[in-house]
């Protein structure tokens, strides 16, 4: 449809039929009906063989003979629209007192009464006010009357779901013998009612109605059909307005890589112009995202471009001096861990016994009360943000020191050593698979291993509550970089508005990350 979906078209369907089906039922249908229901209407044949049918088996007529098979009629006169029903509004001569009247095919009335009405009030319409009862002289009540098989009810005034019930007895008529009893016959009418106003008969639904079923199941089909349209539809058409197309390319950080993995592959699904490939060749270290991001800006201003829209880096920690054509952008507060091999017998070191172990002052286990292994320092390779994260905020600037072995399956498992590796999963791995190694990583990818103990900074844990008070040091501010200013309608800009929104702020806290946009401030993102 030009200019209207058909996923529109069964919206507005789906709101206009429970609307339409409000203003008939409240306005329309429902603004006065007068209804009633037959309850009861069965025989009492063969009462005199019944060894209990003890009353019933002395049933009279006036004249004292038996009935002849007798009846019971049960009936509820009710108002079952919205409106009152007064007396001027039912349909009769002018001035006559009947309002309804209930006809008994074949059957004659011996007895009546009107019973349980919904209001005690209602009894002044079917009692005289201001006459005595003499005996065998009943009190006449005007419009209420009984003549063979005719019932005459008065017009009564009913409020909205006020109701009477009345329970009549009947005896067959001489001149229907052995025929079957036809359904009592109600007829009344009032001004204004439904459908010319004459009296319906309403049923019991233990569920609903039979429109009400009709506009249950209509509703079904319209959920149905918009669930429908909703997977089957071609999601290029029905982009949100901030995704933008064209190939993204993201480098830097590993740490902080396993965030943007997620979020972009749900950048992709939500935004399928956009394209953002992910390799293992994406993230090896924050600078080397940098200097990967500067060299592609120096091409593209040869070119005349002022900003790139397709290139983003990630860093832990701020740039180093120097390259001002990258501009930063705050995205979290991102906490790391130390992580040590199972047989070390650590758990918890003071700064001051870490900063040693880093100067190789502490070189064996035991001397923090572990166990008797020499300790091998596992580090990332130099340009890695979780290294330089823990040289300035644990190591106080000190340089770690120089390595032992180019490969860190060469380290002396008898003698203390370092070794270098370029990414945080073969850190870990490595950690997990050396002797006594002690080793640094962002805490999210920490969590899901059972193969590394983290290990506790005078006794904090790493956590966002630790860094907030100053007792842990091990944090740092990750930041997204761009060659110059991008434009407002590039990928790269509306890549970094979605990591600032709710889902991309889920995929931040998912990794035990904090987003900056949660901070009291926000562009300095630093702990409380």
């Amino acid at each position: 449809m030009n200019g209207f979906s058909w996923e529109s078209a069964v919206a507005v369907l789906g709101l206009a039929v429970p609307i339409a089906a409000a203003f008939w039922e409240f306005l329309l249908a429902g603004r006065k009906r007068l209804g009633y229901r037959v309850q009861m209407d069965t025989t009492a044949r063969d009462a005199e063989a019944s060894p209990y049918a003890g009353v019933l088996q002395q049933m009279q007529s006036a004249d004292r003979a038996p009935l002849r098979d007798p009846s019971f009629i049960l009936l509820r006169i009710e108002n079952s629209g919205w409106a009152p029903i007064v007396e001027d509004d039912y349909l009769a001569p002018a001035g006559g007192p009947v309002g309804i009247r209930i006809r008994c095919r074949g059957r004659r009335v011996v007895g009546m009464v009107v019973t349980e009405l919904s209001r005690r009030e209602l009894r002044g319409f079917f009692t005289q006010r201001g006459e005595s009862r003499d005996a065998g002289n009943p009190v006449v009540v005007p419009g209420l009357g009984v003549t063979d098989g005719l019932i005459e009810l008065p017009k009564v005034k009913l409020n909205r779901r006020d109701h009477y019930k009345v329970l009549a007895i009947l005896e067959r008529d001489e001149t229907h013998i052995d025929e079957a009893f036809p359904d009592p016959e109600v007829d009344a009418s009032i001004v204004g009612g439904v459908r010319g106003g004459t009296i319906k008969r309403t049923e019991y639904y233990p569920f609903a109605s039979r429109p009400v079923q009709v506009l249950l199941a209509v509703l079904v089909l319209v959920g149905a059909v918009q669930s429908l349209l909703t997977f089957t539809r071609d999601d290029a058409h029905a982009a949100p307005l901030d995704c933008a197309q064209g190939t993204l390319t993201l480098s830097g950080s590993t740490a902080f890589a396993p965030v943007l993995k997620e979020a972009a592959k749900q950048y992709e699904r939500t935004c399928p112009g956009a394209h953002i490939p992910v390799t293992a060749d994406s993230f090896k270290g924050s600078v080397s995202g940098l200097n990967t991001l500067a060299e592609a800006g120096a091409k593209a201003e040869l070119t005349g471009s002022q900003g790139l829209g397709d290139r983003l880096a990630f860093s832990d920690g701020p740039k180093s001096d120097g390259r001002p054509q990258l501009l930063p952008r705050p995205i979290a507060l991102s906490l790391f861990t130390l992580v040590v091999a199972e047989d070390a017998g650590v758990q918890d070191l003071s700064l001051k016994e870490v900063r040693a172990i880093y100067a190789g002052e502490i070189t064996n286990w035991k001397q923090v009360k572990g166990n008797d292994v020499p300790i091998h320092l596992i580090s990332r390779n130099p340009g890695s943000g979780t290294r330089t994260t823990l040289v300035h905020q644990v190591l106080a600037g000190k340089q770690l020191l120089g390595v032992t072995a180019n490969d860190c399956a060469g380290l002396d498992a008898g003698k203390p050593g370092r070794c270098e590796v370029d990414s945080t999963t073969t850190l870990l791995d490595t950690v997990a698979a050396t002797t006594g190694a002690l080793g640094h990583s962002e805490v999210g990818a920490v969590t899901a291993r059972d193969d590394v103990q983290q290990v506790r900074i005078d006794g904090y844990p790493a956590t966002l509550a630790g860094a907030d008070e100053g007792a842990y040091p091990y944090w740092q501010t990750e930041f997204a970089y761009t060659y110059g200013e991008p434009p407002a309608d590039s990928l790269a800009a509306g890549f970094l508005r979605y990591l600032a929104n709710e889902v991309g702020k889920d995929f931040i806290r998912s990794h035990g990350d904090r987003p900056c946009a949660e901070l009291a401030k926000p562009l300095l993102c630093r702990p409380s």
